[in-house]
């Protein structure tokens, strides 16, 4: 059998899709098994062992032309294609494609193009994305019990490159070290800049933790804002990183802290803890878009969902963030590591 998986949206989506790789690879052990995504995904993903392929939707800045596109999947003559995200385009280049079996929702106006169609509206967050993703397999006979599993291949090449840049920038991994992701890619509303300063200021001084900020290309304003907010004392890595390198580095962090965004899911996946901030708006709630683990505290406005206080002032962040205070992150944090240090104690006797 020759399985396609499509997901060919952000960084967080693709993460929260990885889990059925290895349903997949379970249930059909003998299957080859094909990811469609976005190029700028395909780093993270590179290198899983449940993958046997990945094709890329994209060039890096323009999707591939639609024959083009077409010609390479009829090709690939797959029997099944699971469109975790779908599009009419994507929908389209399935049912012209000829593939057999096609899965997807049943809710759009051209789910007509799939012939086995799944009936859950995601907009209503009634369940996480991963379990919507998971319920697709479903379709398949593919049992999707037990806890969901998460792989990222980071080579210990890169891994080695990570380290040697911590302890070129003074960071001793033998002490806490708490990385701060302030952007989110414009995904959710966000807890502002001027706040992940001011807890990283905080850890500083009464734990001495140390502190590094990451951010992706274009969100250097952001982690200037936390610098300043530091007194300086944070180390910046915006734009510095691919995301295995992300990934190297989360591994190696005592904790994770972010808003809603696609490096949440990555500290996730390599077991790393966090704290997230998640506003209450249902389409962007930590019910659906949450960190996935046990390993976490999340924080979400005490704000009614169809508050307009955000809209009746819009040359200011977010109101509704700003009410979690920085006092609220500081203590929940500490609870977190507290909680997690202690059981790594008791797991090494």
């Amino acid at each position: 059998m020759r399985i396609l998986l499509v997901r060919t949206d952000r960084l967080g989506d693709v993460i929260l899709t990885l889990p059925m790789l290895p349903l997949l690879r379970k249930r059909f052990p003998n299957a080859h098994i094909t990811l469609l995504l976005k190029k700028y995904t395909a780093d993270l993903v590179e290198g899983n062992s449940y993958a046997d392929e990945l094709l890329l939707y994209d060039d890096g800045q323009q999707l591939i032309p639609f024959s083009e596109m077409l010609n390479t999947i009829r090709r690939k003559g797959f029997d099944v294609a699971i469109v975790v995200h779908p599009t009419p385009r994507l929908a389209w280049l399935m049912f012209r494609a000829g593939i057999p079996l096609r899965i997807g929702t049943g809710y759009r106006y051209y789910s007509l193009l799939f012939n086995r169609r799944v009936y859950e509206h995601r907009k209503y967050a009634r369940r996480h994305e991963l379990e919507y993703n998971l319920n697709l397999l479903k379709e398949l006979d593919c049992p999707i019990q037990g806890e969901p599993e998460f792989y990222i291949n980071i080579p210990p090449d890169v891994q080695e490159k990570m380290d040697m840049l911590l302890s070129s920038l003074g960071i001793d991994q033998e002490k806490e070290v708490i990385v701060i992701h302030p952007g989110s890619g414009g995904s959710a509303k966000e807890w502002p800049p001027e706040y992940f300063g001011r807890l990283a200021a905080r850890f500083q001084s009464e734990r001495g933790s140390q502190i590094l900020v990451t951010g992706a290309k274009g969100e250097e304003r952001k982690v200037s804002e936390v610098l300043i907010g530091s007194k300086g004392k944070a180390i910046p890595l915006v734009g510095r990183l691919s995301l295995k390198e992300l990934s190297a580095v989360a591994k190696r962090a005592n904790l994770f802290i972010s808003n809603s965004t696609g490096p949440l899911h990555i500290a996730v996946a390599v077991g790393t803890p966090v704290v997230s901030m998640f506003p209450q708006i249902t389409a962007m709630s930590a019910a659906r878009w949450g960190p996935y683990t046990k390993r976490k505290r999340v924080l979400v406005p005490d704000k009614p969902v169809g508050c307009k206080e955000c809209e009746r002032r819009k040359d200011l962040p977010c109101a509704c963030m700003m009410s979690i205070s920085v006092d609220e992150v500081y203590e929940s944090a500490c609870s977190l590591l507290a909680e997690y240090n202690e059981k790594e104690i008791v797991s090494h006797g």
